[in-house]
């Protein structure tokens, strides 16, 4: 499964961006899928993600500024950023966890990473 991630850039305070990134490659069924984000010199961290059933998870920081959303038909997520501040600036991953059908025929879990994005905000 390969996470094509799209919609980062540079943004000023206050400001919104729409990151998109979508599944594909394979026969495969997605999970959960959602968002981290890394800053420099900071560990990887959830930012939203979207599990069966639309059970959804948010980091404290972005409740109420982001909204993650899924089009399963076409095994996309989206994260709706608006209110940007600049300690939101880092590189955004997309992440999902996704049941494979492998050439034995099996259905395996794996976790998968997109490229990630970049954001930046800032005057």
């Amino acid at each position: 499964v390969q996470l094509q991630a799209s919609g980062g850039g540079l943004v000023q305070p206050g400001g919104s961006l729409r990151l998109s990134c979508a599944a594909s490659g394979g026969r495969f069924k997605i999970n959960t899928m959602g968002w981290y984000r890394q800053a420099p010199g900071n560990e990887r961290e959830l930012v939203a993600r979207s599990t069966p059933g639309d059970v959804i998870d948010y980091s404290e920081s972005v409740k109420g500024r982001f909204t993650i959303s899924r089009d399963s038909a076409k095994n996309t997520v989206f994260l709706q950023m608006k209110s940007l501040k600049p300690e939101d600036t880092a590189v955004y991953i997309c992440s999902a966890n996704a049941d494979i059908l492998e050439r034995d025929k099996r259905w395996y879990r794996h976790n998968y990473w997109g490229q990630g994005t970049q954001v930046t905000v800032s005057s």
